[in-house]
């Protein structure tokens, strides 16, 4: 069960729903079309940068992982600060697909959202936890 402190704008459940699902549609709902993630540097798959555009997003950040790891972000904890920021803490889990290999990385996720829709996430997450694929 996920911990959250005060509201948490509605568009955040469908995002992380969407993640656990691996379902790119239920995503694309969450995200505003100019959406922009920073992905971690040091991530494997050369993924750690900028993607700007939520079909971006999802084709060439989240996409590329999917097809080498089995994984989702697991949300433990949630809350909006004053500036109407939401954190999210909690955990990537899964496995590498080629060889079964777990994965159990940290991460925190800093998102904003307008308009009932993710404009922007900020990922901090244990890179070397990710092994190399």
């Amino acid at each position: 069960t996920t911990r959250t402190a005060g509201p948490v704008p509605p568009a955040v459940k469908p995002l992380y729903e969407g993640f656990a699902a691996r379902d790119p549609a239920v995503l694309l709902s969450a995200l505003d079309p100019d959406f922009t993630v920073s992905a971690s540097a040091g991530m494997p798959l050369a993924v750690g940068r900028v993607h700007t555009g939520a079909l971006t997003a999802v084709t060439g950040l989240w996409g590329v992982v999917h097809r080498t790891y089995d994984i989702a972000p697991i949300p433990d904890a949630m809350w909006t600060t004053p500036d109407e920021t939401v954190v999210v803490h909690g955990w990537y889990e899964g496995t590498v697909r080629r060889n079964g290999e777990p994965v159990r990385a940290e991460f925190v996720h800093l998102l904003r959202v307008q308009h009932d829709l993710v404009v922007e996430l900020r990922q901090v997450t244990d890179t070397v936890a990710w092994g190399r694929p």
